[in-house]
Order: structure tokens, then sequence, then C-alpha cells
């Protein structure tokens, strides 16, 4: 591990121990992360003894899955799951790829990040029920869909989504996530969210037990989570940097070999 590796573990091990770190996390989807890049991450992870969940590509992200039950993934989110007929295509989708004991194993969660999805959570709470899947809601996707900007995340209205949210998985008795967003400024929204249901919320690379908010430690462990953040960034840059770089002495060296073969061709 370089020193950067070094520093990530070390805040894993520190949340987990006292702020409430679940998991981390990474996403094939709108993050974009390589196998090499999940590997690292993986490793760290599995270092500090914690959970690993993965954004999938979709309902029906086959590739996805497969690799994800390769890497022993602990949590799969689908993202865009907008209507009923999508859930069941996802609830297909992941039994096919896990068999009955991997799928005891694994927590499957859907998100629920636009409006068109919240007019039929109703609906899809029932085969949430029946598939033993969870939901994320997505706040900063779901302001978005509605025309808002990030900003939107923490005001009241969102507040009222996202408690018909937690009331839809408490009658289906399946796990609830939100995300998106989230910072010391969310905490009183998620206090108020889990007096219904919560289970875990997340930052971008972090997954929190939410019986963290019953303390007074959550908004250390989110500024721990950005720090971790940062420094994942930072490990990503630097790794492709010297890829990108590791080549220049040979490239620059057959170029002047090019040359001189052009000069004395003329």
């Amino acid at each position: 591990m370089n020193i950067l590796e070094k520093r990530m573990l070390a805040i894993l091990r520190e949340g987990r121990a006292n702020f409430g770190f679940n998991a981390v996390k990474a996403e094939f989807e709108a993050e974009g992360t390589r196998v090499d890049e999940f590997l690292r991450l993986l490793e760290i992870a599995r270092r500090a003894d914690l959970k690993v969940g993965l954004k999938i590509g979709g309902c029906e992200a086959i590739r996805d899955l497969i690799e994800g039950r390769q890497f022993g993934i602990d949590y799969v989110i689908a993202p865009m799951v907008e209507t009923p007929y999508a859930l069941t295509k996802y609830v297909a989708a992941k039994n096919k790829v896990f068999d009955a004991d991997e799928r005891a194993e694994v927590g499957f969660l859907f998100n629920v990040e636009t409006i068109s999805t919240y007019h039929q959570v109703d609906a899809m709470g029932e085969i949430a029920r029946e598939a033993g899947v969870g939901m994320v809601l997505g706040r900063v996707d779901f302001a978005g869909s509605l025309g808002h900007t990030r900003d939107f995340v923490n005001t009241d209205e969102m507040l009222g989504y996202a408690r018909k949210v937690a009331e839809v998985a408490k009658s289906a008795n399946v796990d609830l996530v939100i995300g998106g967003g989230v910072s010391p400024d969310s905490i009183a929204q998620l206090r108020s969210v889990r007096e219904i249901r919560l289970d875990r919320f997340e930052t971008r690379k972090v997954i929190f037990d939410a019986a963290v908010l019953d303390g007074e430690q959550a908004a250390r462990g989110m500024e721990l989570a950005i720090e971790f953040e940062l420094l994942w960034l930072q490990n990503k840059r630097n790794y492709y940097k010297s890829i990108a770089a590791e080549d220049e002495a040979r490239i620059t060296m057959m170029e002047k070999r090019q040359a001189a073969s052009m000069a004395a061709a003329a």
C-alpha cells in the first residue's frame, strides 16, 4: 500500500470503530469505476473489515452482476428502476446470476431517484416485499427530476418525499438507505426519516449504519467520509498519471530514432 492508501485504511478502521461506517461503495454506473480501481477499493475495505456495495449500470446489467458476484460484494444497487416492470426485471436478473445461497448473503436494493418512481412506489413496495429487495432514496437525482438543484435535498419538501418512501419501506419490511448530497446539514432530515425507518445512509464512497444518528458522532463520521473520498480521488489520479508516464522515456527515444532514420534516408 502507498501512503494515501494507508491513510484511507486508517480512516476506514476509525470510521468502523467509532463513526458507524458499514461499507464502502463503488459505481459501475455514473462513477464508471474500472476493475483495477475496484480491486484496490476492495482490498482496502476488506482489510478494514467493512462491507462493499456496488451500484450496477441498470436493472438488467447482467455483466455487472456477474462481476459483482465474482468480487464477492455485499450490496448491489440498481439505478433508474422507475417502474414496477423494471423492478421485476432487476429481480429476475439478480436471481439469474446469484443462486439462492448467495442471495441470502447479499443485500439487493434499487434506487428511488425520480418523481416517476415515487408516483409508483407503493406498487413497487409490494414487489420489493416479495423479492426482499431494499430501497435507496437518491436525493440529488430526485431533486433533478423535479427541476431542482442539489440545494433542494435538505428542504422540508424533500423530507416529505423521504418520509413517504420510509413508510413504504417500513410496510414492506425492506431496508431503506438515503443518499445524495448527504452532509452534516442532512442530519436532522435523516433523524426524522429514521423515526419511521432508516437502515443506512451514504455519501459517495461510504455507507453508514443509521444507528450512528442516535448519538453525536454522525457529523464527524461524514467529515471522515469526505476525507476518504478525497484521498481516493487523489490516489486514482496518481495511479493513472503513472501509467500515462511510464513509457515517456521510450517514446522519446523512439521518436529520436525515427527522426534520425528519416533524416538519413533523405
